[in-house]
């Protein structure tokens, strides 16, 4: 019985604009599944949603007719895409994984001589999800007053900008600048 292949996901990592056929290359390690010269992908996250089809894959200068989990890859893409790629962004198998602004997590706080402060309701947080790094508010459960350092704690994020998230992604934060805690996505949220 063979393995089942999960669907391909790559965060984008940086974006290039080669000088030939005015295509965009988005580059990153493939987080899963493979990718095929001819493949549809899908952009996601930070608003993009468009579809292109995969002209080409580099690989450190070399064109490949594929990749797969691990490498690091660089995908040639039409130029009309060009506009809303960035960084933070992923290039997904089309409806595999979608944008959200909100979710329910699990977070850790680090000690505070490690850089953990007290978090309370309403606090501005600075999250990095994958190659993402984004703004996002939180929200303890209702009766919680103050989630302390080296404590964990469900709350609820809400996101300056919509971005690819799953359940189970984990994600690091900062908080007044510093490293504060880790979490991972228990649930995605409207």
């Amino acid at each position: 019985m063979s393995a089942v292949e999960m669907p391909f996901l790559m965060p984008i990592e940086d974006v290039f604009f080669p000088r030939q056929d005015g295509l965009v290359m988005p580059t990153g390690r493939i987080e899963r599944g493979r990718v095929r010269k001819g493949d549809t992908v899908e952009l996601v996250g930070f608003g993009g949603d468009a579809l292109a089809q995969v002209t080409d894959i580099d690989m450190s200068g070399r064109r490949v007719s594929e990749a797969s989990a691990g490498m690091n890859v660089g995908l040639l893409l039409p130029g009309a895409m060009a506009d809303p790629v960035e960084r933070g962004q992923v290039l997904a198998a089309p409806g595999s994984i979608g944008a959200h602004i909100a979710f329910a997590a699990e977070i850790m706080l680090l000690s505070e001589e490690q850089g953990g402060a007290e978090v309370h309701t309403g606090e501005s947080l600075d999250l990095y999800i994958r190659a993402t790094a984004v703004g996002g508010v939180v929200t303890l459960p209702q009766g919680t007053g103050t989630l302390q350092p080296l404590h964990t704690g469900a709350v609820t994020v809400r996101l300056e900008r919509a971005v690819a998230l799953e359940e189970g992604q984990s994600f690091a934060f900062r908080l007044h600048g510093r490293a504060a805690g880790s979490g991972t996505v228990t649930a995605l949220l409207r």
